[in-house]
Formats: C-alpha cells, sequence, structure tokens
C-alpha cells in the first residue's frame, strides 16, 4: 500500500512539474497570439467605387496580449491629403478609428486598440481610406481582412 502511495506521488509531481515547465516556457505561445492582416487598396473598393489608378496595400499584426496593431501602408499613384483606418464592414462607410501621423509611403505605425476596436478589426469591419484633392471623400480604400 505504501508503495502504490508513493508511485501515485511521484507521478502526481511529475505531472505538475512538466505543466508548470511547459506554462513558462514562451516557446509554447499559441499562434492565437498574433493575428496577420491585409488589403489591397484601390478605387474600386471605395464607396461609391471610383476609376482612380491608384493602388496600395496594407499589412498589419494584431497581437492580443498587448492589444497593439503594428501597421505598414504602402501606395503609388496619389498625393494623400488625410489617411486613416475607418470602422465599417466592406461595401459601407464608417468613422475614422485610427489616424495616420504621417502621409508619407509607406506609413508605419504601432497602435494600441480598444476591445471594440480590435473586435472589429478581427472580424473583417475596418479598412484603409487615403483622401486626395482629387477625391476628398476618399481616393482608395482597402477592406483588412484576416490572413
Amino acid at each position: 500500500m505504501k508503495k502504490s502511495y508513493i508511485i501515485l506521488l511521484a507521478s502526481a509531481l511529475a505531472l505538475s512539474t512538466a505543466a508548470c515547465s511547459k506554462k513558462d516556457d514562451p516557446s509554447t505561445t499559441t499562434s492565437a497570439e498574433s493575428t496577420n492582416l491585409s488589403a489591397t487598396i484601390t478605387g474600386t473598393q471605395q464607396v461609391p467605387a471610383n476609376s482612380s489608378t491608384a493602388t496600395g496595400t496594407f499589412v498589419g499584426v494584431y497581437t492580443a496580449s498587448t492589444k497593439q496593431l503594428n501597421y505598414s501602408v504602402a501606395f503609388q499613384g496619389l498625393t494623400p491629403t488625410l489617411a486613416h483606418i475607418h470602422v465599417g464592414a466592406p461595401g459601407t462607410k464608417g468613422a475614422v478609428a485610427i489616424p495616420f501621423s504621417s502621409l508619407a509611403s509607406p506609413i508605419m505605425g504601432t497602435v494600441t486598440l480598444t476591445a471594440e476596436q480590435a473586435d472589429k478589426l478581427l472580424t473583417n469591419n475596418m479598412y484603409v481610406n487615403i483622401h486626395s484633392s482629387a477625391y476628398p471623400d476618399g481616393e482608395v480604400r482597402g477592406d483588412i481582412k484576416k490572413q
């Protein structure tokens, strides 16, 4: 009986130690921690669509633990007057959520999102919008999607 108790105790201790060491090991972080995002930016996605030949790309990574979005927006074929990320589903207009501090391509930055913004971002309800003097309501748009 005593021998069975010692074996049971040793087994529990071994399992406990293994669980703790795995939890503390940073290499066990799940891939759900970071989400890769992208968008192709064109005039045809603008609401209403237009015939602009300007194009661009958005690439981003959202990290859940820090609630931060790291992004890069590159574009060509226009001189921007405003650029930002809006809340809004594809085909709809929405409010500005994240203004960009620079208008020079590539626009790069890191921003901490609210819980609501993170939810919108991860459910394909945000888009990049770049305005110009030719198209003051927005020349090109890219609906942000998870990769």
